[in-house]
């Protein structure tokens, strides 16, 4: 089952990815992820990461997004 939710994360990545107007922001992105997975402690490594279970996907998407979130509402306030 983990590997069924790690083909969809990197398929809906993948297609995320390759819709950014900027080519800097792909990469941009990429070294959040890798950040956010180290921060809370996911083993995401470069290619295939299908040994991850649904849970550890998610939270790399879900942290990222808190932090996105938390940045944005920052700006607003300045």
């Amino acid at each position: 089952m983990a590997d069924d939710s790690s083909r969809d994360l990197k398929r809906q990545e993948g297609i995320f990815l390759s819709k950014m107007a900027v080519p800097q922001a792909k990469e941009a992105m990429n070294r959040f992820k890798q950040e956010v997975a180290s921060e809370i402690g996911v083993p995401l490594k470069e290619g295939y990461n299908g040994d991850l279970t649904s849970a550890q996907a998610g939270s790399i998407g879900g942290e990222m997004v808190k932090k996105m979130i938390m940045k944005q509402e920052e700006q607003m306030k300045n």
